[in-house]
């Protein structure tokens, strides 16, 4: 239970990632995709930033729950792009 701050990369478009993220049946590919798909889950917000999601990611203070989620293609270093913030 609790708040959490994901942070994610949309290159090419904005909009359609985010529909395809919010529907719930789809090919499940991503970290995000199986956590959206948990019970009790919801989105409440959708910010669009214009710096980079590692950027973003570094600058959410939150303790990292799970190791991995969301960093495959991450060339920043970060630990984890899902962060608990309450």
């Amino acid at each position: 239970p609790g708040t959490y701050v994901y942070t994610g990369s949309a290159l090419r478009t904005f909009e359609a990632p985010v529909r395809r993220h919010q529907s719930v049946v789809k090919k499940m590919h991503w970290h995000i995709d199986y956590l959206l798909a948990a019970p009790g889950v919801c989105v409440r917000e959708v910010l669009r930033r214009t710096e980079g999601e590692c950027t973003v990611n570094q600058q959410v203070s939150g303790a990292i729950q799970v190791p991995g989620i969301g960093t495959s293609d991450c060339r920043a270093g970060c630990v984890s792009h899902l962060k608990r913030v309450r």
